[in-house]
């Protein structure tokens, strides 16, 4: 049986390739390597287990460091598992420092290198995000696009072969692991909240968590809404946090990270969320729940343009989630579109594209 590798290295990316993962059992010889980027086991690596998907063949460990540490220990240890195994296909999904170590390991070997996610652009350089993706797109053999915009910013790059538009693999997440979270999660009753009246909040970029006024000016927005907020707090942001000595006096709650179905059933639950996360404005968009980005741009503007997500900067944030908590009609009107990101079958979509070329 043909060898296919998977990378992993962070939670979405877990969360994201779950899809692919099942729908590559027994189509292929699976091997799944873990970077582990995000050493933490509240972020990481609980999620195998919680999602029942196959234990890890190789941890990297790599950890937390600096951008060209991750990348650099990812590159020789993911060049070392490709060398040694020999899979006809490798993939890799989305823009973290474990996908660009990927892509380079592989474009160096006979390895075929599949990106998952790809064609997203914020078209803002100064992400170290954007850099990774564009990297990724442009040594990648099969480019699996989530949308036909996706598509578009490809060919705009000259890329035109290998590309297949496949849908999200976040809606095949979101529909197989809603279920999950709603029958084993107890996260409501054990934050003492009721469905529909809070907020459901992530703020962990560095763009936000870097620059201490900024940060202040979301937590002091977030500390004044007029429901309860709660933000599972990223270990980066709680690091910035201690340092500037913020404490929460009003409405926020910070908690600690959750696992993945506790903070699914958390956010579908919500009246609101308010994030800096990729990943969570297709959540919210599938799960139809009004979404606030703390971000000048975004590379899901699928979501800005139905009307379901709206850019906000720190200074508005406060004045907008007010009117989202307390106006019922314009609550309404950021809810709905589900299906932006596909049907839900973009996992077995992008393995059998495998199937038939590898």
């Amino acid at each position: 049986m043909r060898e296919l590798a998977v990378v992993v290295g962070t939670r979405p990316e877990i969360i994201k390739m779950a899809p692919v993962i099942r729908a590559a059992q027994g189509r292929f010889d699976l091997h799944l390597i873990h970077t582990g980027q995000h050493y933490d086991e509240e972020m990481s690596g609980a999620f195998f287990e919680s999602l029942d998907l196959p234990t890890p063949d190789d941890n990297l460990e790599i950890g937390s460091g600096s951008q060209a540490e991750q990348t650099a220990s990812g590159l020789v240890g993911v060049e070392s598992m490709l060398v040694e195994r020999d899979p006809a296909a490798v993939l890799a999904l989305g823009d973290t420092n474990a996908v660009v170590s990927t892509a380079l390991a592989a474009s160096k070997l006979p390895t075929k290198f599949g990106h998952v996610e790809a064609g997203l652009r914020s078209f803002d350089r100064t992400m170290p995000e954007e850099v990774n993706r564009v990297v990724a797109d442009h040594v990648a053999d099969f480019s699996f696009a989530p949308t036909d915009q996706a598509v578009q910013h490809l060919d705009d790059e000259g890329i035109s072969a290998g590309v297949y538009e496949t849908g999200n693999t976040i809606v095949d997440a979101c529909r197989d692991h809603a279920p999950m979270a709603e029958e084993r999660s107890t996260v409501l009753t054990d934050l003492d909240i009721a469905g529909r009246d809070y907020v459901a909040a992530t703020i962990h970029r560095a763009s936000n968590t870097d620059d201490p006024d900024r940060l202040r000016a979301i937590m002091d927005a977030l500390d004044t809404a007029s429901a309860p907020v709660v933000l599972p707090a990223h270990p980066r942001t709680t690091s910035v946090l201690d340092d500037i000595g913020y404490e929460p006096s009003g409405s926020l709650r910070l908690v600690d990270p959750l696992d993945y179905l506790d903070f699914l059933k958390l956010l579908d639950n919500a009246r609101v969320a308010v994030t800096d996360s990729g990943g969570i404005q297709e959540e919210a968009s599938i799960l139809e729940v009004p979404c606030l980005t703390v971000r000048p741009n975004t590379e899901r503007p699928e979501t800005v343009s139905a009307g379901v997500n709206q850019l906000v900067e720190p200074e508005d944030l406060g004045d907008r989630l007010e009117t989202l908590l307390t106006d019922d009609a314009e609550r309404a009107a950021m809810t709905g579109h589900p299906n932006l990101y596909g049907d839900g079958t973009a996992g077995e979509h992008i393995v059998d594209v495998l199937d038939a070329q590898v």
